[in-house]
């Protein structure tokens, strides 16, 4: 199973900053929709239909029951109590509110 590192983790934390700040500009309206697609689909996050669609990078497609857990949890709160898994080892989480994720 892949174990994150010092480097992984510094770096995960400033692109959740990141992505927290377009969200914040995005939804009070000085990001326009077109910049703020660049910025969200880098992080996994895609405009379907009526919805935006999340996809999780599982590293190498494993993860530990804790791990598992986690994911479960993440679907009970932000999607409609399910998530599924991609041809590409990821999960999917097909209802998250923006302001949410």
């Amino acid at each position: 199973m892949y174990r994150p590192d010092e480097y992984d983790d510094r770096l995960v934390r400033e692109r959740i900053a990141e992505f927290r700040e377009a969200v914040r500009q995005r939804l009070d309206g000085t990001l326009s929709d077109e910049a703020f697609k660049l910025v969200r689909q880098m992080h996994g996050v895609y405009l379907q239909l009526h919805a935006y669609m999340l996809r999780v990078a599982i590293p190498y497609g494993t993860f530990s029951a804790r791990q598992m857990r986690a994911l479960a949890e993440i679907a009970r709160r932000y999607d409609r109590g399910y998530g599924h898994f991609t041809t590409r080892q990821n999960i999917q989480y097909n209802w998250p509110r923006l302001d949410e994720i």
